[in-house]
């Protein structure tokens, strides 16, 4: 069963609507505000039940795509190439139609991202990533029972390790690699945006493996 997120991220793990953290993004979002009112231009929380097992961390809200639906990977076409990979291997259930209101439901699953809002051109500055580090550690920290965590992308996969303590020399980005953090597992995956399908570098079969290889290590 999945259940409202509201109801379980502390305050620690969730930036506020009007988050002044980064003033780059923050100016960015007065932008989108004023430019479509109707979107959602604000933090974006993870989506899923924080008892899950598995957690998957992107980098950050697309402008049309979470940015607009207040949903992780909802909106744009990296969701569609998700959500059909989570179906298709029983993390999630329903159908994907790219709204918030669509009744998806994830299954053992929670999806978050390394920065929560927006960044121009999709690319957040580093310093932006460190600050936003802390929402991320609060969500993993708020996972009791996590023990796989996909990381999509380089940005997800340095940012989680520093969360989690672990030195990047030691656990090194390559698409298919899994790391170990204590008990739980980590594994790597190029981003599934648009660029990196349509430029060859990550084909369906490539993202769909590694989802594969999570369903068979926890069951």
């Amino acid at each position: 069963m999945t259940i409202s997120t509201s109801s379980l991220v502390t305050p620690a793990a969730t930036p506020d609507r009007n988050c002044p953290l980064c003033p780059r993004l923050a100016d960015f979002r007065a932008q989108a505000r004023a430019r479509e009112p109707g979107w959602f231009n604000s933090p974006v929380d993870s989506f899923g039940d924080a008892n899950a097992r598995l957690l998957i961390v992107g980098l950050a809200p697309g402008l049309q795509g979470a940015n607009r639906t207040g949903r992780p990977f909802t909106g744009d076409y990296a969701g569609d190439l998700l959500y059909a990979t989570l179906l298709e291997f029983g993390f999630a259930s329903g159908v994907y139609q790219a709204r918030p209101d669509d009744g998806l439901k994830l299954i053992d699953c929670r999806i978050s991202n390394a920065v929560r809002c927006v960044p121009p051109q999709n690319k957040p500055l580093p310093a932006e990533i460190n600050t936003c580090r802390q929402f991320l550690s609060a969500t993993i920290a708020a996972m009791p029972k996590l023990r796989a965590i996909v990381l999509l992308g380089r940005i997800a996969h340095e940012s989680t390790l520093k969360a989690l303590g672990i030195r990047l020399a030691a656990a090194p980005f390559a698409h298919g690699a899994v790391h170990m953090a204590g008990n739980i597992r980590l594994y790597d995956s190029y981003h599934c945006s648009r660029y990196n399908t349509n430029t060859g570098v990550l084909t369906t079969d490539m993202f769909r493996n590694v989802f594969a290889t999570v369903r068979k290590d926890i069951g």
